[in-house]
């Protein structure tokens, strides 16, 4: 399916559109090729650059890559949606309707379907490599001692360092978070995209992030593509506490608040432990506030039956794009971005601090790292 499916997007696109353009023969081939490359982008990385999650390629050959392929898959909807509306307009002609077409020539609509395609593939790549942004939320919980009233959180998810987010950009995403002054900074997965060699020099300005109480991280997907004991090791030299299925017990004003990770299911594929909540668990202070650093969001009522009072995620990328949020949310149990209520837990999912090279494109979900300031009940 991964092979065929962008195949079927080409034919699609290239049958339903060229033969209506007043092109020479060589120009119709010409334009074909390059729709079949542009096509070709997830197959091109995975077999011939070596990773579909990290192609190593210049900054700007990626983004020209990936506003190609989705000015095709846009296209390739308009297209879509332009043969339907056309079926349903014979079909009324057949009952008996008078003046059902289409608007403008075939090839005024082409054009304007080609132009929009680019346009809106262009703004979605733009949106998608944008440095985020900080957004704040106030999570109130029932569980949590007054002592811990107005404790701040950094939340960062999916920052995916890689040959599309480089150093100098990375220091910038840093730098971000640090306006924010967390009490702690936590991280939920998918931080990195490559091996430890390619991108040692790329990481290094997450050093960076520092707290008065410390940086702390779970797994994510993502981790385990290349080199996850180089990584491990990795971010501990970078000052991350990894959390993979065990927490950390931290103390603020005589409270007492427990900070546990997961791993994440594809560990399996690897020989590595999957996510077990009971082993991170283990030993935690019955008492305590118990906040959890899962990447994926989809075992949400699962880990509030098991005591978690907030679980803070991302995967999703908040879906993307429209349409495609539907089918995200479907995949992660109906969660897909922001804040939930979950029997007695929160959940909170962000968009991600950044995206993957694979799908370099957000429309309406924009990238961010989350200033989270936990409330006490009682101070309401």
């Amino acid at each position: 399916m991964f092979v065929f499916y962008p195949l079927i997007i080409f034919c699609y696109a290239a049958l339903r559109l060229l033969p209506s353009l007043p092109l020479t023969r060589k120009s119709k081939i010409a334009a074909a090729l390059l729709m079949l490359l542009a096509s070709l982008y997830h197959i091109i990385s995975r077999y011939l650059l070596g990773s579909l999650a990290s192609p190593e390629l210049p900054v700007p050959v990626l983004l020209v890559q990936g506003w190609l392929f989705f000015a095709l898959i846009f296209l390739f909807i308009m297209l879509l949606l332009r043969d339907v509306t056309l079926l349903c307009l014979w079909l009324a002609r057949r009952a008996g309707a008078q003046g059902a077409s289409m608007p403008g020539s075939p090839l005024r609509q082409a054009g304007l379907m080609v132009g929009l395609a680019l346009a809106l593939s262009a703004y979605g790549v733009w949106q998608g490599v944008r440095l985020p942004t900080v957004r704040s939320v106030e999570i109130s919980l029932p569980s949590l001692p007054d002592a811990l009233d107005g404790f701040t959180l950094a939340h960062i998810t999916d920052l995916h360092v890689s040959s599309l987010l480089r150093s100098q950009n990375v220091q910038r995403v840093v730098d971000t978070v640090m306006t924010i002054e967390p009490d702690i900074i936590v991280l939920s997965g998918d931080l990195v995209d490559g091996s430890v060699e390619l991108r040692k020099q790329d990481v290094a300005p997450l050093a960076g992030l520092t707290a008065p109480h410390g940086v702390f991280s779970g797994l994510g997907n993502h981790e385990y593509l290349a080199d996850y004991h180089d990584w491990m090791a990795r971010f501990a030299e970078l000052g991350f506490t990894m959390l993979p299925n065990s927490h950390a017990v931290i103390e603020v004003n005589g409270a007492v608040l427990v900070i546990a990770g997961t791993t994440d299911p594809v560990a399996g594929r690897f020989n590595l432990p999957g996510p077990d909540l009971g082993a991170a668990l283990a030993g935690s202070p019955k008492n305590a506030t118990r906040i959890l650093l899962e990447h994926r969001p989809g075992k949400a009522w699962e880990n509030a039956a098991k005591g978690i009072h907030l679980q803070l995620s991302g995967h999703t990328h908040g879906g993307h794009l429209p349409g495609f949020r539907h089918i995200v949310a479907r995949y992660n149990n109906g969660f897909l971005s922001g804040l939930y209520q979950v029997d007695s837990m929160r959940l909170y999912v962000s968009h991600g601090a950044r995206l993957w090279s694979g799908f370099p494109v957000r429309l309406g979900t924009p990238s961010e790292v989350t200033r989270i300031v936990l409330r006490a009940e009682t101070s309401r």
